[in-house]
């Protein structure tokens, strides 16, 4: 399993006005980044998912990467996992 970095973007309803939004996520498939922007936004910003409209989500190679978080996740040898069965 190869991990690939997403760039997502979209809007979100905040305070009755839709905001835009972007973000860069690692994921396996498509969908898990998916369920990972509910997740976040909706628990960052108390966001239902009907709130959270997604409008473009594309694949972008490592060096086009901007946040740093998931700059250094990738440069990661080795990650370790505490707490999972």
């Amino acid at each position: 399993m190869e991990v690939k970095v997403y760039l997502i973007e979209g809007k979100m309803l905040i305070a009755g006005k839709w905001s835009k939004f972007s973000m860069e996520l690692t994921g396996i498939r498509k969908e898990h980044v998916i369920e990972k922007v509910y997740s976040l936004l909706g628990s960052r910003h108390k966001l239902k998912r009907d709130h959270i409209r997604i409008t473009d989500i594309k694949e972008i190679s490592p060096n086009e990467v901007k946040n740093r978080y998931v700059s250094d996740l990738l440069k990661a040898d080795k990650l370790v996992i505490v707490g999972m069965r």
